[in-house]
């Protein structure tokens, strides 16, 4: 079955309001989270094969300090242009590129799209991937990349930093 992992960068901060938006670094409180979220995301089960990036520093920022804090994950990851996207068309779009072979991809990247995404594919009516929250999507039934959007997807998990944090979860 076809299992999309979706981890929306870290909180980044808006000290600088010189940066260009893909320029912007994460904050105190996103460099936290990413140490929060790490191994919940882990034990939530993303085997962290296939794992792409938006280029966006904030989203490099967010899958280095996850790693960091699984070192006994091996964990590589690409960047890809086209994921420093805020339009769930263009994933859905970046995901029908994808072999049929690959059954495990995990995207790092933006909101709208990534909330949009999650939906869109579930049928979920997620308001708000937080900044760091992390989303598992299992296809019910095997189909081909090309085939996303006809293929129902389970929402098998839902993860939110602040949630973590106070043990709400």
């Amino acid at each position: 079955m076809k299992t999309i992992h979706l981890i929306r960068h870290a909180k980044s901060s808006w000290d600088n309001p010189s940066l260009a938006d893909i320029d912007r670094p994460l904050n105190a409180r996103g460099i936290r989270a990413c140490q929060i979220m790490a191994p919940h995301i882990n034990a939530a089960g993303s085997v962290f094969n296939n794992v792409y990036c938006s280029p966006a520093v904030r989203a490099q920022s967010t899958i280095e300090r996850i790693k960091k804090h699984l070192p006994d994950v091996e964990l590589r990851w690409k960047t890809d242009q086209r994921l420093y996207s805020f339009s769930e068309s263009d994933l859905i779009k970046w995901c029908r590129e994808l072999e049929d072979s690959v059954s495990d991809v995990t995207l790092i990247g933006h909101n709208p799209a990534l909330t949009d995404f999650c939906n869109a594919l579930s049928g979920s009516e997620i308001e708000n991937i937080p900044t760091c929250g992390y989303v598992q999507l299992i296809a019910k039934r095997e189909a081909g990349w090309r085939d996303i959007t006809a293929i129902p997807f389970e929402l098998k998990a839902f993860l939110k930093p602040k949630a973590l944090e106070s043990g709400r979860n």
